[in-house]
């Protein structure tokens, strides 16, 4: 059965947050990056206008842009939090940091209740995704690729013509090289990526043109 995908452009680094829901209304929330009462409220009335029903907050990984909104979410919604183990230290350095970058009002994101391993098959709902560990970008990035319906959430892998900072604690550009060629660029080119910032790709458009392979 087809579902449905929203994506919301919130905080500072215009980071995108993605609803995705089946048709009995069953919705996870990934990456929620709310931060300002305004934003907390957008992605609120628009769950509540669509009557739906939140079952679970994923991170595709920890990086402060992507987690502003976990807390918010997780008092609002008593669901399961998952993240990728590798990720853990990610999230609980956010705390020391979000001031740098004037979040002062960064909000602690809880801890995951479930964890993630690669090439996991995760279904909440009629919601079934395969979930690969695609390091490179942060130790325990992950991406959710939605194989019935032609999509994949990749979180900071690839952006249309780019790719994610290697730059940050953790980061790293081989591994994340290995990360777009031996996973990324092994779905079928068809494939619709929904990019943590910025518009939505392909992969076969990604395979012709992006950056990365000019490395």
């Amino acid at each position: 059965m087809p579902i449905s995908i929203q994506s919301f452009q919130f905080n500072a680094f215009q980071e995108n947050t993605y609803l995705v829901w089946d048709q009995q209304k069953n919705a996870v929330i990934i990456d929620p990056g709310c931060y300002s009462r305004d934003e907390q409220m957008e992605l609120i009335s628009f769950i509540k206008e669509n009557d739906l029903k939140i079952v679970a907050l994923l991170n595709t990984h920890a990086h402060i842009d992507h987690v502003l909104g976990n807390q918010f979410i997780l008092k609002n919604f008593e669901v399961d939090y998952y993240l990728h183990p590798d990720d853990l230290k990610v999230l609980q350095s956010v705390e020391s940091y979000a001031h740098l970058y004037g979040f002062e009002g960064y909000q602690v994101s809880p801890q995951p209740t479930k964890s993630f391993v690669h090439n996991q098959k995760l279904v909440l709902g009629d919601l079934e995704m395969t979930v690969l560990n695609t390091p490179g970008h942060s130790p325990g990035h992950v991406v959710f690729y939605f194989e019935k319906d032609n999509f994949v959430v990749n979180g900071d892998v690839l952006f249309r013509g780019s790719f994610g900072r290697v730059d940050l604690p953790g980061g790293n550009l081989e591994t994340l090289k290995a990360s777009i060629f031996n996973i990324m660029f092994k779905l079928p080119e068809e494939t619709i990526v929904y990019c943590g910032h910025g518009p939505k790709t392909t992969i076969g458009v990604e395979k012709k043109t992006n950056y990365i392979l000019q490395f």
